[in-house]
């Protein structure tokens, strides 16, 4: 009856008595129960009863083939939503199911709104700094039972970097320090292998409930610096930085307006080479620390606010947005990614202002480049391999390669992969995990979800396409 019922049921559980059914109950949530009264081992007011009290119980109705009133009044004290007569018509389980699926239906839009409101205000305890004691216990209570119950890790990445949400922690994405998910500790290194292989995160240590989730932040802040800067997810309790003395005070130094203006004025001067080392030698003190994430963004900021105004005349409208982007350097995934971005940026601003780097054998390395590629993707390949397989300058080479292919390296180098596995897909029966390792990946699941993000389907669908299109 409730199958025909058009009313939308995901699963039907059926109990032979009320001791299986509260076994059920206490491991798992149900939204509807429907219960007999005589029932053997355990009756339908006793299971009742012990239901109620679940954190969670599901809706309620009893089946009886007794028109007693002192039954129907116990059932309905105990939060039975109807009482059923036997014989039970096919209508009348429509219509209360019916009436159920409402009542479900509008308390998960209420269960939403009151977790969006949830969201807002867990974060003003994350960055409202102007919170005061009473207001943040305030805050702590209203929303802790829409918190996570275990412990916990707080997660941060840049915000440019795309990250599933798979439903199993808490996400919020527009945070000044870029994004957030709060996950259970239990699940931590498994959400680091699928969700962030490629990806730069900082991780708090370990925390219990919504009162220590600001402490957390600050933690998973912290370590998301370091993790930039290292270029390598990084969890709080693994942050070591003993810098010493004699190289801090080197790199400050970097910071002074005097090295500043030397690193703007050299754009206009024709140097390539000393562009990239100038640049180069700032980035190498925050990738080791030298000098803080926070000195090295202010250093960026200042000095892109000196570029914009001093080079005015050959800044074009397509370079605000990524001035806009290279004033956050946390917003990218890690300092090697930044760097990429601001010297490809800086070497062709260098090249408007008259600055012509000379060929050198420049396209004949990149077509060895290529090639190298070519052969060896099914391998552990970066950009660092092969700039130094041609001989040339990290830096210079990512901006002569992407001048050469259109491409930046990693998306040259994933098309270069997908192309091959397409290709293996179609013409051989080489299962998925092994067509993953053939074509350099050594994660499947980090293959299939690269696959589907370029081609819009997993790679097994793909297959079955291109037969069924042969066929």
């Amino acid at each position: 009856m409730a199958k025909r019922s058009q009313v939308p049921i995901e699963e039907i559980l059926e109990c032979s008595n009320g001791v299986e059914a509260l076994e059920i109950l206490e491991k798992q949530h149900v939204d509807v129960m429907f219960t007999d009264i005589r029932m053997q081992q355990m009756d339908g007011l006793e299971l009742v009863s012990k239901v109620s009290a679940l954190p969670n119980p599901p809706l309620m109705v009893a089946i009886s083939g007794y028109d007693d009133f002192s039954y129907a009044v116990e059932m309905l004290r105990n939060g039975v939503r109807e009482y059923l007569l036997k014989p039970v018509e096919r209508e009348k389980i429509k219509e209360v199911l019916e009436k159920l699926d409402k009542e479900l239906t509008q308390k998960n839009q209420k269960e939403e709104e009151n977790k969006s409101l949830s969201t807002y205000q867990l974060k003003s305890l994350l960055t409202d700094h102007n919170l005061d004691s009473q207001e943040k216990e305030i805050l702590v209570k209203k929303n802790e039972k829409f918190f996570i119950q275990e412990p916990y890790r707080v997660c941060l990445i840049g915000s440019r970097v795309l990250v599933e949400e798979d439903g199993g922690g808490i996400y919020i994405n527009n945070l000044p320090e870029g994004q957030l998910a709060i996950i259970k500790n239990q699940g931590m290194d498994e959400y680091i292998a699928d969700e962030l292989e490629e990806i730069t995160a900082g991780i708090s240590g370990v925390h219990n409930g919504i009162a220590e989730v600001d402490v957390a932040f600050k933690e998973a802040v912290e370590a998301r610096g370091n993790a930039f800067a290292m270029s390598h997810t990084l969890k709080y309790e693994d942050i070591s930085q003993k810098v010493p003395e004699d190289m801090r005070q080197q790199a400050l130094e970097l910071l002074t307006s005097e090295n500043r203006t030397k690193r703007i004025q050299v754009l206009g001067a024709s140097k390539t080479d000393e562009v990239i080392n100038l640049w180069s030698t700032l980035f190498r003190a925050a990738s080791y620390r030298h000098i803080t994430i926070d000195e090295f963004t202010s250093e960026m900021q200042q000095s892109f606010g000196e570029i914009s105004g001093l080079y005015k005349e050959t800044i074009e409208r397509g370079d605000e947005e990524i001035i806009r982007q290279c004033m956050n350097p946390l917003s990218f995934d890690n300092i090697d990614e930044y760097k990429d971005a601001i010297m490809d940026w800086l070497l062709d601003v260098s090249a408007r202002l008259g600055s012509r780097f000379e060929d050198n054998g420049v396209r004949q390395k990149m077509l060895q480049a290529e090639a190298y590629i070519k052969e060896n993707y099914g391998s552990d390949l970066n950009m660092a391999v092969v700039s130094n397989y041609v001989s040339m300058n990290y830096s210079f080479f990512s901006y002569s390669f992407k001048q050469h292919t259109g491409q930046n390296f990693v998306n040259y180098l994933k098309m270069i992969r997908m192309n091959e596995a397409k290709k293996l897909l179609t013409e051989t029966d080489m299962k998925i995990v092994e067509i993953s390792s053939c074509v350099g990946y050594d994660n499947e699941k980090h293959f299939m979800k690269t696959f589907k993000a370029v081609m819009g389907v997993s790679p097994g669908t793909y297959r079955k396409n291109m037969r069924t299109g042969n066929n």
